[in-house]
């Protein structure tokens, strides 16, 4: 879900009309971007999920898609095919990122809604030659049927009615993350907060109790508790690519801001490790963020 901001850009504006479509999690709506010729943003419920560029694949237009963007292209060296579990597909868009930066990636996509799926596998399709499966069905009970050590690379960006179900936030499931990923293997969630920002406070905890590093990228509005949106959590047993993850971040058309080591250890302030017991969904967004 993106509660962040989108990139400008210039360009002829056009007017097909939009299509919209009951499934499983409300009312989708793909709208047709006035900028770009074949860009569309998907909305369930009038909340922005995602945008697909069907001409350029390689255009992630919210900035919280660019920032996974850069954690993709700096999970191995430039071109090198990765395998790659999505869970929570959307319109795909960081599925065909990483199909056209890294040409025979192994992909895997977990979407709950098969219904959603269909309909952007119906209007904005993706090359059949991706090697992209998406199966239907829960995050974590799909997870937990992949093998030991299959993915290079886990990407978490699961909304249900705007926000993160609880069973998806928790040490036992990252423990299921950590099986799944190879020892050299990199996890990464697009999480959302605002306010006191205790949601993420108590992730943070969490996460930094599974992995050796972690660091996190997000507006300095949203860490500031001055609006709600988008946060990135990147987390490995190996060292991470913090010094150009900055550098990338601070340079996006929107900036952000990267923390990590002591300084993202006293952000957290001790907020306490979730369990299955303990987990709660994200909290839901303010009405005014999605109008």
């Amino acid at each position: 879900m993106a509660a962040g901001r989108r990139q400008g850009g210039g360009g002829r504006a056009r007017t097909p009309e939009a299509v919209t479509a009951p499934v499983d999690g409300g009312l989708a709506e793909l709208r047709p971007d006035r900028e770009r010729p074949r860009g569309w943003s998907l909305l369930v419920d009038g909340a922005p999920q995602s945008h697909v560029d069907l001409d350029d694949p390689a255009h992630l237009d919210f900035s919280y898609q660019r920032r996974l963007g850069h954690i993709v292209d700096l999970a191995a060296p430039p071109g090198r095919p990765l395998q790659v579990l999505h869970l929570g597909g959307g319109a795909l868009t960081l599925a065909r990122y990483t199909a056209h930066t890294r040409p025979r990636s192994t992909q895997q996509v977990i979407e709950l809604d098969t219904a959603l799926t269909e309909l952007v596998r119906a209007e904005l399709p993706w090359d059949r030659g991706w090697r992209i499966k998406v199966r239907g069905g829960d995050a974590r009970a799909g997870l937990a049927k992949l093998p030991e050590g299959w993915a290079d690379l886990v990407i978490a960006d699961v909304f249900g009615g705007a926000r993160t179900p609880a069973h998806l936030t928790s040490a036992e499931f990252l423990a299921e993350v950590r099986r799944v990923l190879r020892p050299d293997g990199t996890y990464a969630a697009n999480l959302t907060d605002g306010g006191a920002l205790a949601f993420l406070r108590t992730q943070i905890a969490t996460v930094r109790a599974a992995f050796a590093q972690v660091c996190l990228a997000a507006d300095p509005a949203v860490l500031r508790g001055r609006r709600f949106g988008n946060l990135i959590l990147l987390a490995a047993d190996h060292e991470l690519p913090v010094a150009e993850l900055t550098r990338r971040v601070a340079s996006d058309p929107h900036p952000g801001r990267v923390e990590h080591g002591r300084a993202l250890a006293d952000f957290a302030g001790g907020a306490a490790v979730v369990t299955d017991a303990t987990a709660a969904a994200s909290p839901p967004p303010p009405p005014a963020v999605f109008d």
